[in-house]
């Protein structure tokens, strides 16, 4: 039986399940220049409208930014960090709403915003995988432990993003929010990776930076949920996990 080894603990492991952003690759540098447009493009419409958030503008999707405006941070419990793309602009077409704007139109205008942030998104393809990763995903295929990623992104753009960073091989099965009915903390998306894998989910363990991952893998009855946290003054949200690690250099396999 294959085992992973974290902190001297070791755990039965025939599959690992992956979130994508904050996990695999680095959060922020990926979204936070699409938030950042995103916000940008909603604040001018609302300064047209002469309206104003109806929250503080940090708090619309949960985001830290410096003295500048530049989104340099967010909560790790926040939208940004764990709703869908559909979720994000429902959020943000709540705003136009309040402001008075039909809420089709609210919708349409959100939408557009969000495809225009994409396009810079998929210019820059600034996709870079977590330091220490790429050792580890080909120690786990080394113990030929299948992988998967189970992402509150699009099937679509979960393969585009593996793909920038090179690792779209290691992976076995791709599940995006598009694929299942009920997305994170629901145990859906978990149980049909599983399948795709041909394991059980109480082989599997599951890997990722927000609780809601957690209680995902919590809900579906896996081996293991550890949280990945690279800060050393935050994991505090990732109350369900079993352990938390820092850096996958941290996590070992024994075959």
């Amino acid at each position: 039986m294959t085992m992973l080894q974290v902190y001297g603990v070791q755990i039965p492991c025939k599959a690992i399940l992956f979130d994508k952003d904050g996990t695999l690759l680095e959060f922020l540098q990926l979204w936070g220049p699409w938030a950042e447009t995103l916000l940008s493009q909603l604040q001018s419409r609302m300064n047209e409208l002469g309206a104003s958030f109806t929250v503080e503008r940090e708090h619309v999707l949960g985001t830290i930014h410096n003295a500048e405006g530049h989104i340099v941070g967010y909560d790790p419990q926040g939208p940004l960090a764990i709703a869908t793309v559909d979720e994000c602009t429902g959020l943000l077409a709540g705003q136009l709403y309040a402001a008075g704007i039909p809420w089709n139109e609210a919708i349409t205008t959100i939408r557009q915003f969000s495809s225009e942030a994409m396009k810079s998104v998929r210019e820059r393809k600034s996709a870079e995988p977590m330091p220490g990763l790429l050792a580890f995903l080909q120690s786990c295929r080394a113990a030929d432990i299948p992988l998967a990623v189970v992402t509150s992104d699009s099937t679509a753009a979960a393969e585009t993003h593996l793909d920038w960073m090179g690792i779209r091989s290691f992976f076995t099965s791709i599940v995006g929010c598009d694929r299942v009915t009920q997305g994170k903390p629901d145990r859906e998306a978990a149980l049909l990776a599983c399948r795709e894998l041909h394991i059980d989910p109480a082989e599997a363990v599951v890997i990722g930076d927000s609780n809601g991952d957690m209680q995902m893998g919590r809900h579906a009855e896996v081996s293991y949920t550890l949280g990945y946290c690279p800060q050393l003054d935050q994991g505090s949200h990732l109350v369900d996990a079993h352990a938390i690690v820092r850096h996958y250099n941290e996590i070992s396999v024994i075959i």
